[in-house]
């Protein structure tokens, strides 16, 4: 009863509006992180562009909060709505992270296996911009949903490749010669791998979502 009851009263799409925003904000972020990580001259400003997406999401991620509570009716579960914005702002946190510590140990020049991890990012950010609109006709798009969680899994299993042979490689040229290198670059490497970590929690959220709706 209450599922048809549900299916005959209006739905605040406005929540899917803002989903597609968010995840906007997100894909900017990943772009902008990827070539910072290639280095160059415009450093700062991709660094200040990703702080500034990150404000956005949170203004995004605040107001899908508030609808949450102002709205009688929901697309689907109140709870899977709060947990979906909030992994895919957790996701544009880590990227704010990242930066920070770019900035705080002053990095100008990245391994090759960041870059590389830097393109799993834009890669996962990419395929979360892909599944939020399919959200809002769930039964029509299961089928690409599931695929899209799978892709995600894959990207996050590749970062995952790349975060070890990483390390491997900054310990062979820094590990007895630099110590301080090594630390610096390890801890980069184990925040970009934790941004792909948050794209899969994303795809989590959204696998949940389409077996609780179809």
């Amino acid at each position: 009863m209450l599922s048809l009851f549900r299916k005959l009263m209006p739905r605040e799409d406005r929540f899917f509006d803002l989903f597609e925003q968010h995840s906007r904000t997100v894909v900017g972020a990943a772009e902008s992180l990827r070539t910072l990580l290639a280095g160059g001259p415009d450093m700062e400003k991709h660094c200040d562009r990703i702080v500034e997406l990150e404000n956005q999401a949170d203004e995004i991620t605040h107001e899908v909060l508030q609808a949450v509570r102002r709205s009688f009716i929901t697309p689907f579960d109140r709870g899977d709505i709060k947990d979906l914005i909030q992994s895919m702002d957790d996701a544009i946190d880590m990227m704010h992270k990242t930066v920070k510590t770019i900035r705080l140990y002053e990095q100008t020049s990245f391994q090759p296996g960041m870059q590389e991890m830097g393109e799993t990012v834009v890669k996962a950010a990419h395929l979360i911009a892909e599944a939020i609109p399919l959200l809002d006709k769930i039964g029509v798009h299961a089928g690409r949903l599931g695929t899209i969680a799978e892709e995600i899994t894959r990207v996050e299993g590749r970062s995952d490749e790349l975060h070890d042979r990483g390390l491997k490689d900054l310990f062979r040229e820094f590990g007895k010669t630099d110590p301080m290198a090594y630390i610096i670059g390890s801890e980069i490497y184990g925040e970009l791998e934790k941004v792909v970590d948050r794209f899969e929690d994303v795809a989590n959220e959204i696998s949940g979502i389409v077996i609780e709706n179809v």
